[in-house]
């Protein structure tokens, strides 16, 4: 069993900054593709950024420009650096992995930015 542990969440100032991550348990870390989502309060799970095996990027056009994602892969390791952050960012920010053994979800970390 795949588990996920995020971490680095935090309440945070309009314009501030904060890294999260997400260690993955077990072998074969360089195999899942890694994603970032996000919940709101009364708002749908979206997708935040997701990186490939390979390392290829997607991120959300919300996002684009301030947030980027990396994985460290001898660290079993995901990181999402987010700069510029806005009220609107504020949401639990959850990791997901999925290989051909199927999908899996952290439990989340909370990001509220706020004055």
């Amino acid at each position: 069993q795949v588990q996920l542990v995020e971490s680095g969440g935090g309440l945070v100032q309009p314009g501030g900054s904060l890294r999260l991550s997400c260690v993955v348990s077990g072998s074969g870390f360089s195999m899942y593709h890694m994603n970032w989502y996000r919940q709101a309060p009364g708002k749908q799970r979206e997708l935040v950024v997701a990186i490939s095996t390979a390392g290829n990027t997607n991120y959300a056009d919300s996002v684009k420009g301030r947030f980027t994602i990396s994985r460290d892969n001898a660290k079993n390791t995901v990181y999402l650096q987010m700069n510029s952050l806005k009220p609107e960012d504020t949401a639990l920010y959850l990791c997901n992995a999925i290989s051909y053994r199927g999908t899996s979800w952290g439990q989340g970390t909370q990001v509220t930015v706020s004055s």
